[in-house]
């Protein structure tokens, strides 16, 4: 299989179109058969495109990217085994220990949205965010 960026030359829209191999593409470009998946015309040919090699840098940026998908990892280990999750009641229970309801409680970790964040650090207090990670074997 491979794939090919086209271009529709009508409209100028770009998308991916997967063949069976390039003289697949060549048999259905001569016969008419390659359409625009925007306006529908057929006056499509092959965009410019880098193709994906596998290199010694590559290699490295996975690593890289291992590396720091673990670190999170540890991380989030290190969050859950010390401190109270609290779900969506985030912003309400931080206001809570900020306020000195709950002073003496656990640290807290949950989910808050972007307003909330905001409206917290508005008010002054003091909330980190890291991405989370999604843990698929449990």
């Amino acid at each position: 299989m491979i794939k090919y960026n086209l271009i529709c030359v009508d409209c100028s829209e770009t998308f991916d179109s997967w063949f069976s191999s390039s003289k697949e593409y060549e048999r259905l470009k001569k016969k008419n058969f390659i359409n625009c998946h925007y306006c529908g015309e057929k006056n499509v040919k092959k965009n410019l495109m880098a193709p994906s090699l596998k290199n010694k840098s590559n290699r490295a940026e996975i690593l890289k990217n291992k590396k720091f998908k673990n670190t999170i990892k540890e991380y989030q280990k290190f969050i859950k085994d010390n401190f109270k999750y609290v779900g969506e009641n985030f912003a309400y229970e931080a206001r809570s220990i900020h306020y000195d309801e709950k002073k003496n409680s656990k640290a807290i970790y949950g989910r808050a949205s972007y307003k909330e964040i905001k409206e917290l650090n508005e008010e002054g207090i003091e909330i980190s965010t890291i991405p989370w990670i999604e843990d698929k074997n449990n």
